[in-house]
């Protein structure tokens, strides 16, 4: 038995479209009464149509505003799926610094899907480890009842870039992070475990079943025998998955809106196209890899943690605790650390680099 949906004021006189999600599919149906489905897009077929959908957030802000004119991102699960991330950075009062000027986290994201069956993920148990997470097993493992083809699972990723002030501060550090990188690490990473939990629930008012491997209580780090440092699901390569982006030297994710970011990601029963990954190779936007060009994020690490051989995460682990972590807290006053001198002062900070930014 699906729930009833809530009256919307439409004019029962008049032709409607109600736009659906049932099981994950999309689906249309036009002069259907408002009952028998669990998620409702409607709108009278006329431009003067101003009817909206509001959903709320825990907190009682309004993060989503829908159009009901607005047909096409009913159509298009992509198009509200990514409506719903990039909505919430631009306007929750979650996305702070938690600093005296209350500035923004993160700018604005980007948003790309992978399907759940997409043989990367089988491939990550031979390049991460046998520990790592298919799509269909964290499902799983969160909803044991259900029986679910990973076909029919899709992997929502997204890239939070920082703000042009946090990367302008931090590239001019040498040694220690800038206070807003900083914050950005700490704050800024609990905004996007606010905006993976807020993707599940607006998925889940949906009717759409959803998990983020992060806040799953099965997740755990692990030692990789290649990777050092690992972990039963890693939003960089499910980012890369979804065409987001390509690896460096030093191991962080070059987008389209450059390596100075973090990435979030959520699993999804809901069928939505993925996006298209234009590369072949996993170091295709790194100049070093493909051009023998750059290494400028060689330099920029303090303790040299980047080589031409590629990224030490245990020199770089033990810069940031305990070196950076006690400079935070002596410093800026809260318990924090960070880094990221690699990712900024670099070509690839803010875009795919070329050779004509070296």
């Amino acid at each position: 038995m699906t729930p009833n949906l809530p009256y919307l004021g439409l004019d029962k006189t008049k032709p409607f479209v109600l736009q659906y999600i049932h099981d994950g599919t999309i689906g249309q149906k036009e002069r259907t009464p408002l009952r028998g489905s669990s998620l409702a897009f409607c709108g009278e077929k006329t431009p003067q149509n101003n009817y909206r959908n509001k959903t709320i957030d825990g907190t009682g802000t309004r993060v989503q505003d829908w159009k009901k004119s607005d047909m096409k991102q009913a159509h298009d699960p992509a198009a509200w799926v990514t409506a719903a991330v990039q909505t919430f950075i631009r306007h929750s009062p979650d996305n702070t610094l938690h600093d005296r000027a209350n500035e923004q986290a993160w700018s604005e994201p980007l948003v790309g899907f992978s399907s759940g069956d997409d043989p990367l993920y089988e491939a990550y148990k031979e390049v991460v480890g046998p520990f790592h997470w298919t799509p269909s097993e964290v499902f799983t493992q969160t909803y044991p009842g259900r029986k679910v083809k990973p076909e029919e699972l899709t992997v929502i990723s997204w890239v939070l870039p920082q703000t042009g002030a946090t990367k302008a501060d931090n590239r001019a550090q040498t040694v220690y992070p800038a206070e807003r990188w900083a914050r950005a690490r700490i704050f800024g990473e609990q905004v996007n475990a606010k905006l993976r939990r807020h993707v599940v629930d607006t998925l889940a008012d949906k009717g759409v079943d959803a998990v983020a491997p992060m806040l799953s209580p099965h997740w755990e780090r692990k030692e990789s025998e290649r990777y050092t440092f690992s972990s039963t699901w890693s939003e960089r390569h499910a980012a890369y998955a979804a065409g987001l982006g390509t690896f460096g030297l030093c191991d962080g994710l070059i987008t389209p809106l450059g390596k100075a970011m973090r990435v979030g990601s959520v699993v999804a029963a809901i069928q939505v196209p993925p996006t298209p990954r234009p590369y072949q190779d996993h170091h295709a936007y790194c100049l070093f890899f493909t051009q023998g060009l750059c290494g400028r994020c060689i330099a920029r690490c303090p303790v040299g943690a980047v080589s031409e051989a590629g990224h030490d995460k245990v020199a770089c682990s033990q810069h940031l605790r305990p070196v950076t972590a006690d400079y935070v807290t002596a410093h800026y006053g809260f318990d924090g650390y960070g880094c990221g001198l690699c990712q900024t002062g670099v070509p690839c900070e803010s875009k795919i680099p070329t050779e004509a930014d070296l």
